[in-house]
């Protein structure tokens, strides 16, 4: 007689085969980050999922910014740089419809250099995130606790950045 075990998917539901890694499990981080690389909003997705599936949610999970000035904080940033990934009009319509002002990199017509001033400062944060151990790979089964470290993480980027505006 044989027993079936009903065990979870290797590595928890927000995972998916990595293109990049022999279709190993494995997930990818989201963030927006502000223009000196502060994180603003991080979601996780599995890493067989487009971009652009998350460009919706990511801009709503961005929480009201406060400038200092009197009267009420802005609800959503100015301007967003992306990539090419986001080179769909579904993600150009989100932006349109929030009043917030879009630079898109266009496929086959732009090339990567141009938005390389805007993009180092997201791929210096995704670096940023691989400083903490329990990131750098990812050991936890439930989704919600790995977001819940990616969070923390967060708040711990936040903190040193903010010590740093300090000296």
């Amino acid at each position: 007689m044989w027993t079936v075990r009903a065990s979870p998917q290797p590595g928890g539901a927000q995972t998916g085969p990595n293109p990049t890694d022999r279709g190993r499990p494995g997930s990818k981080r989201h963030v927006i980050v502000d223009g000196c690389g502060t994180p603003l909003a991080v979601l996780i997705s599995p890493a067989n999922r487009h971009d652009s599936m998350l460009f919706e949610p990511l801009l709503n999970a961005v929480p009201p910014i406060h400038n200092g000035l009197r009267g009420r904080p802005r609800s959503r940033p100015e301007r967003l740089h992306a990539d090419k990934a986001y080179d769909i009009p579904r993600c150009r319509r989100a932006c349109h419809q929030r009043g917030i002002k879009v630079r898109i990199a266009r496929r086959g017509r732009e090339s990567s250099e141009r938005l390389g001033r805007h993009r180092w400062v997201v791929e210096r944060t995704l670096a940023w995130f691989s400083r903490f151990r329990r990131l750098r790979v990812r050991y936890e089964v439930r989704a919600d606790i790995h977001l819940a470290f990616t969070q923390l993480a967060c708040c711990l980027i936040t903190f040193k950045q903010h010590l740093r505006l300090l000296r």
